[in-house]
């Protein structure tokens, strides 16, 4: 018998977790009983709330990574974006502070289980830091922020990165529960669903393999060429000079604090600068003074970008970098010369 654990967290969106959960009853009632499906929270049985109009549904057991099988994880429903605590990047990020990241980062180590996400359920697992350098998929809203947390974004409705397999949008949950019944128990039985429910899976899934699209940068792994363009001196603001030097700064984010090192100076009368993180060096784009702050926004080699405003008072740097509808992180720094 296979296992298949469906992860409920507070503010999960009922539908990302329904919806699959029926696929694969259905599954089991033509397989045979041949998977054993569950609610389950990281804590354990507790009746959870969602995030459509706190309708309570009970869990009945703890999330187990050693158990073979399959695990799948919602998103959440709530306000798109802000900071209130029913905002959907805020239910997100409260959810991979729990044990969740912790079993799930071991079930990701373990052969002989298949970690899936549905909507927002591959940004909860990026935040924790799960999915630098893999291959995913989320709702089209936060394909940015997945990019910032080091997953590789892809446009497509079901992306299949080998033990891990994730669903774009809300309504996706039907698709890549029907994908994981054929994989794991063979396309009559999943055929047999999709007749049952009236239901055709949508789109071709996606892996890395095959012939790669020549101008496809994204599959291809390659950065796209930016054109930076600098701001004339006739933009700057005569306080820009304040910004001048080495910095050093710390920018506190929901997977962690990033260290990284800047450059900033005036070139031709241009604001020019460049960030250094982990290695990689990359140019200031179009960075331009608004009155008592300097302004830019910074791409890595993941296809992301992320949106920086700061004040400088003497030698401290402070201000704030912002991902997509991720809650704007903290920046501090100091220079260094």
């Amino acid at each position: 018998m296979l296992n298949v654990q469906i992860v409920l967290f507070d503010g999960f969106d009922l539908l990302d977790a329904i919806a699959p959960y029926e696929v694969f009853i259905a599954a089991s009632m033509y397989a045979e009983e041949a998977l054993r499906v569950e609610l389950v929270t990281a804590e354990g049985p507790r009746h959870v709330t969602s995030g459509i109009q706190g309708l309570e549904i009970e869990a009945t057991g703890k999330l187990d990574p050693e158990c073979g099988g399959m695990i799948l994880v919602p998103g959440a429903s709530g306000k798109v974006s802000g900071e209130e605590a029913d905002s959907i990047p805020i239910i997100l990020n409260r959810a991979a502070g729990t044990d969740i990241s912790v079993q799930i980062r071991q079930a990701l180590e373990r052969e002989d289980v298949l970690v899936a996400t549905v909507c927002g359920g591959s940004l909860l697992l990026a935040m924790a830091g799960l999915l630098e350098g893999r291959h995913a998929v989320t709702h089209h809203m936060g394909m940015g922020v997945l990019g910032a947390t080091g997953a590789i974004p892809i446009q497509a409705r079901i992306v299949d990165d080998g033990n891990l397999v994730s669903a774009g949008g809300v309504t996706s949950g039907l698709d890549v529960a029907l994908y994981l019944v054929e994989r794991t128990l063979g396309p009559r039985i999943a055929h047999a669903v999709e007749q049952l429910f009236e239901f055709e899976r949508r789109g071709t899934v996606w892996k890395a393999e095959g012939v790669v699209r020549a101008d496809d940068m994204v599959a291809t792994g390659k950065e796209e060429r930016i054109e930076f363009a600098p701001v004339t001196i006739e933009q700057v603001h005569a306080s820009a000079p304040d910004y001048e030097g080495k910095w050093e700064v710390i920018i506190s984010t929901p997977i962690g604090k990033l260290e990284t090192r800047l450059v900033i100076h005036t070139d031709n009368g241009s604001i020019r600068g460049t960030a250094t993180q982990d290695g990689e060096t990359v140019e200031l784009i179009h960075p331009r003074d608004q009155g008592d702050k300097l302004v830019w926004d910074l791409r890595v080699n993941k296809p992301m970008k992320l949106h920086f405003e700061v004040i400088v008072h003497g030698e401290v740097m402070t201000g704030t970098a912002k991902a997509g509808f991720l809650p704007a992180s903290k920046l501090n720094g100091h220079r260094l010369v």
